[in-house]
């Protein structure tokens, strides 16, 4: 592996908007994200704002997948970031996308810990 970590940073438009409030969704939605892309889970956590919005975070032993929500924007900001080469980030972030049934989505790769920042261009979620 010629990196320390894959770092990824999804922009999510045109999401299901009562989903994007829903904290039990949203939660379960970023556990199965965490198991299916291969890592091991450790904490859980996810808070309500009033009137709308949920911010949370998966714990997770090789790094962290992290989420806030703007459902008055239909808009999700998700960050997905793990260390190693056994937990594909990727999967991670195309089964919250799936999930949120946003329509318009897009991510960026960053490689970490192995000198300048070395970026991939911006991708489709497809």
């Amino acid at each position: 592996m010629d990196v320390l970590g894959r770092h990824i940073i999804a922009e999510l438009w045109e999401c299901n908007l009562e989903k994007l409030n829903n904290i039990d969704f949203i939660r379960d939605t970023f556990v199965e994200a965490a198991v299916l892309a291969g890592a091991e889970v450790r904490e859980v956590v996810f808070h309500p704002f009033a009137p709308y919005g949920i911010s949370g975070v998966v714990i997770i032993s090789e790094s962290h997948l992290t989420i806030h929500s703007f459902p008055e924007h239909g808009y999700a900001s998700i960050d997905v970031y793990t260390c190693g080469d056994k937990v594909d980030p990727n999967i991670a972030v195309k089964h919250i996308a799936d999930a949120l049934e946003s329509s318009v989505g897009q991510f960026r790769e960053i490689p970490r810990g192995m000198g300048p920042v070395n970026a991939k261009p911006i991708q489709k979620i497809k």
